[in-house]
C-alpha cells in the first residue's frame, strides 16, 4: 500500500508521499511516488500516485508523451490547437486535472483491462498539485475512475492510499490559515501515525513545498530512514501524548475501582 498527502493552505501547497511498495506479505521495496510532471518557468505540476505500479507508470507515460486526439483517427498536427492534449499546453490547473483523469481512463481501458482478464485487480488514483502562470497553487484528487475533486479551504487537505491512520490529526489540527512550517509538522505527524499502524507505509518520504508567492522557491526534500528531524519529532510526539494524557483528570467514576 502507500500513503500520499496534499495540503493546500493560504500560504502555499505541500505534497508528501511515501515510497513503500509491496508484492506480498514479506516482499517490500521502495519506489518514488511523487512525480514532477512539468517544471517550467510558466508552470510547475506535480503528482502523487497510489495503486498499481504498472498503472501509475502507464498514466505518467501518457501524460509525458501527450494524450492522443479524441476519436483516435485524427493526426495530432491536424487537430485543433485548443484541444490542449499535453500538460504543457493546459491553460489552467482544472484543465490539467481533466487531462490526468483522461489518462487514467485510458490506462484503465488498456493495462487495467488486461490485468483484470487474468483476475488481477489494478487501479490508480492521484493527487495533482501545482501552479500555472500567475495563478495560486491548486490541488486535486483524481479518483481511479478518472473523476476528480478540488481541495477547498474548508477541508484543506486531500489523501490517497492508506489514509485512515493519518487523518484524525489533520482533522483536529490543520487549518487553511496555518503557516507552512506548522503544516509540515502536521504532515509529518500524520505520516508517523500511519507508519506506526501499517507496515505498508514507510520512509523514505518525498516532499515538496510550494509557497503561494512566486518569488519564493519551491522546496523539495527526501526524508530518509534515519532523518534526525523526523526521528526527533516522532519521539517528542510520543512523549507529549503520554504527558498530555497524565495531565487530563481521571474519570471520576473510576475512583470506586480503587488503586491499580
Amino acid at each position: 500500500m502507500t500513503y500520499c498527502l496534499g495540503m493546500l493552505l493560504d500560504a502555499g501547497l505541500i505534497m508528501i508521499a511515501d515510497t513503500r511498495t509491496n508484492a506480498g506479505v514479506d516482499n517490500f521495496s521502495s519506489f518514488k511516488k511523487l512525480h514532477t510532471l512539468v517544471d517550467e518557468p510558466s508552470r510547475s505540476i506535480y503528482a502523487c500516485t497510489a495503486g498499481s505500479l504498472s498503472m501509475s507508470q502507464s498514466v505518467i507515460g501518457l501524460l509525458q508523451e501527450g494524450l492522443p486526439p479524441p476519436g483516435g483517427g485524427v493526426d495530432r498536427e491536424a487537430s485543433s490547437p485548443d484541444l490542449n492534449r499535453t500538460l504543457k499546453d493546459a491553460a489552467t490547473m482544472f484543465r490539467a486535472a481533466q487531462l490526468v483523469g483522461e489518462a487514467i481512463q485510458m490506462a484503465n481501458a488498456t493495462v487495467g483491462q488486461a490485468l483484470r482478464a487474468i483476475n488481477i485487480d489494478s487501479w490508480v488514483s492521484m493527487l495533482l498539485g501545482g501552479r500555472i502562470g500567475d495563478g495560486r497553487p491548486s490541488l486535486f484528487l483524481i479518483y481511479s475512475a478518472g473523476n476528480f475533486i478540488e481541495c477547498t479551504p474548508e477541508v484543506p487537505f486531500l489523501q490517497i492510499g492508506e489514509t485512515k491512520y493519518g487523518k484524525p490529526i489533520l482533522d483536529r489540527g490543520l487549518s487553511h490559515s496555518m503557516p507552512l512550517h506548522e503544516a509540515v509538522k502536521f504532515g509529518f505527524l500524520s505520516f508517523d501515525s500511519a507508519m506506526r499502524s501499517n507496515l505498508g507505509v514507510a520512509r523514505p518520504l518525498d516532499m515538496l513545498v510550494m509557497p503561494t508567492h512566486r518569488t519564493s522557491p519551491t522546496l523539495t526534500r527526501r526524508i530518509e530512514q534515519d532523518d534526525p528531524y523526523f526521528d526527533d519529532l516522532s519521539d517528542r510526539w510520543s512523549r507529549y501524548l503520554h504527558q498530555a494524557t497524565e495531565n487530563i483528570p481521571n474519570p471520576p467514576w473510576m475512583d470506586a475501582a480503587g488503586p491499580a
